[in-house]
């Protein structure tokens, strides 16, 4: 089985680990987003925040534009979440957001909960 950005993967997923150890569960989701772009920046992790994803309706660009939380590495979309659990939906966003940039590799991490849960999703 090919896995996609190993590295990389493992570095965002430790990153997301030690903000949620520090912080624990319990905040907004802009808190935690704030403290991953630091713990980004000590780990020399490359991101764009809030990265704003263009969608077509066949060859027409739409005037909706996604946002996601991070784009880290220039080819690894993170989308974070502050939630008691996670939904098929919020998979279902993270898809969505590979098939308007045509990346392979979404990450969805949930620091809403006692242990960090994140979803390695591929397409």
């Amino acid at each position: 089985m090919l896995v996609y950005y190993k590295n990389e993967s493992f570095q965002i997923i430790g990153a997301a680990m030690e903000v949620h150890r520090t912080l624990g569960h319990g905040f907004l989701e802009k808190v935690y987003h704030e403290a991953l772009q630091i713990e980004f920046l000590k780990r020399k992790i490359d991101f764009v925040k809030e990265y704003k994803l263009p969608i077509y309706y066949k060859d027409t660009e739409l005037s909706v534009l996604y946002s996601a939380d991070f784009i880290c590495y220039g080819k690894i979309i993170l989308e974070i979440k502050a939630l008691s659990e996670l939904s098929s939906d919020h998979t279902a966003q993270v898809l969505n957001y590979l098939k308007a940039t045509k990346m392979k590799l979404g990450i969805l991490v949930n620091f809403g909960s006692k242990s960090l849960e994140f979803k390695r999703i591929v397409i």
